[in-house]
């Protein structure tokens, strides 16, 4: 990357034009994996304020471009992975050919928003199981599902070990309702610390979070709230209610 490129004047912001210039950069100069060089240089080659530069670095990164990874810097992603996002329609998490891995529970005070999402009292600890979930050896997606107590009214307290078995105990019990409907809402975000560290990703990088909402007796009996990498997934909706994240185009690397 050596000669200075200055950049035209443009109808779109300064920052739109110069990710269209490192994209076409990235298919044809560098590799998946490779490292970008530091924003000094990278601004003095294209004739920009280094300001401007982080703008369209990030949304590289949000397109799926790029990636920041800690103690390495800013390298160029590969492809999105395909996996798919939840279960059947009709399935409660847990259920066979669930692709998640629990990792714990605890009896927790849920978010305000959630709290309210489950028509539940905003001071009242519900059960707080915490899953994970991997594709092709990397961490995804990170989920938080929150089932009230009288979700499960049979759990006991005797047959329920901490940490990963107790999890699996509190979905068991879920799973003994009737699962009426499920109702989705996907948003874009940034990661918090907990969950950026749980991705391996940087706090403040884009993410997915979808949330779900299980119904059952007519009432909410579980809120999932999971955490995607936005530079890993791409997320579609079929007719099924499903939601799927398929692999994205091949880029050229060379």
């Amino acid at each position: 990357m050596g000669t200075t490129t200055q950049l035209e004047t443009v109808p779109e912001p300064k920052y739109w034009h110069l990710k269209t210039v490192l994209s076409e950069a990235l298919d044809s100069e560098f590799s998946v994996g490779e490292i970008l060089p530091n924003e000094r240089d990278l601004a003095a080659r294209f004739g920009v304020a280094r300001a401007t530069l982080r703008q369209a670095l990030e949304q590289l990164e949000l397109e799926g471009r790029l990636q920041r990874r800690r103690g390495v810097g800013t390298t160029v992603a590969p492809p999105r992975v395909g996996v798919a996002v939840g279960t059947e329609q009709h399935a409660w998490p847990g259920a066979a050919g669930d692709d998640w891995q629990t990792v714990d529970c605890a009896a927790a005070v849920p978010p305000a928003a959630v709290a309210d999402a489950l028509g539940a009292d905003r001071e009242q600890p519900v059960h707080t199981v915490r899953r994970s979930r991997m594709t092709h050896g990397q961490p995804v997606a990170a989920e938080l599902l929150y089932i009230p107590e009288a979700s499960v009214p049979e759990l006991s307290a005797i047959d329920t070990p901490s940490g990963a078995a107790r999890a699996r105990a509190v979905l068991r019990e879920l799973q003994r309702l009737e699962l009426e409907s499920r109702e989705n809402a996907v948003e874009l975000g940034s990661a918090r610390a907990d969950d950026a560290k749980e991705l391996d990703r940087l706090p403040g990088a884009p993410v997915l979070v979808v949330t779900t909402r299980y119904l059952a007796g007519g009432r909410a009996a579980a809120v999932s709230v999971a955490t995607y990498r936005a530079d890993t997934c791409r997320l579609t909706f079929g007719d099924s209610g499903t939601v799927e994240i398929h692999e994205g185009p091949e880029r050229r690397a060379s």
